[in-house]
Formats: C-alpha cells, sequence, structure tokens
C-alpha cells in the first residue's frame, strides 16, 4: 500500500505541483486549501505525512501543528514544513513541536522535496 501525503497549502499552483509529483510517484494525496480544512483533512485521512504551510487563512500551518499534536492519531503523525518564511520569522513552537524539517518553497524543486519526504518515510 502507498503512503498517503496530505499537502496543506493555500497556493494552489504550489499544492497541485507537489500533488502531481507525489502521485507520479505512487503516493495517495489529498489537498486543502487552508489550515481547518487541513486539520479536517489530516483527521479523516490520518496520513502517513504531511507538507503543512505556515501563512494560511483560517487557521495559519503553527495553530494546525498545535491542534494536530494534542490528538492521539496526529501526536506523532510526520510534518514536513513548507514556507517562504525566514528562519526568525518561523514561530520557535513549530520547531518545538517536532517537524522533520522546515523547507524553504524557494530553495527547493519538487524533485529535492520529494526525496526528502521519502527519506522521512523511510523509503530512500
Amino acid at each position: 500500500m502507498s503512503a498517503k501525503i496530505a499537502i496543506i497549502e493555500d497556493d494552489q499552483a504550489i499544492s497541485q505541483m507537489y500533488r502531481i509529483k507525489f502521485e507520479a510517484e505512487g503516493y495517495t494525496v489529498e489537498t486543502a486549501e487552508n489550515g481547518k480544512l487541513g486539520l479536517e483533512l489530516a483527521e479523516n485521512m490520518k496520513p502517513d505525512i504531511i507538507l503543512l504551510d505556515l501563512m494560511m487563512p483560517e487557521m495559519n500551518g503553527d495553530e494546525v501543528l498545535k491542534r494536530l499534536r494534542k490528538t492521539t492519531w496526529g501526536k506523532n503523525t510526520k510534518v514536513v514544513v513548507l514556507t517562504n518564511m525566514g528562519e526568525q520569522e518561523i514561530p520557535p513552537s513549530v520547531h518545538e513541536q517536532g517537524v522533520e524539517a522546515v523547507i524553504l518553497k524557494a530553495d527547493m524543486t519538487p524533485r529535492q522535496v520529494a526525496d526528502l519526504v521519502k527519506k522521512h518515510l523511510g523509503e530512500a
């Protein structure tokens, strides 16, 4: 069975780019365009890994992460944060809640992100 990936990202172009990349690699992918929908998606899907944007409408990624970590199913879910925020702008709580990685979207290609996700899923 293929790993399940949830992409919680408000930029549809970025979201679809990653969706296409991961589906081509054989993963099951679901997307949500804001934090509130993303949390619901994660709860229903129980993904193996979540790609989470920080700056989103409805609920930001930091809040999604806090709520995710309070649930029994989400406290150990792997999360990779995708952001264009500078390291100084990222809330310290993001790192405190245990994420696999924080990626600057501008610095990585979809191929590099896919390789990173594979590594964290133990497939690389």
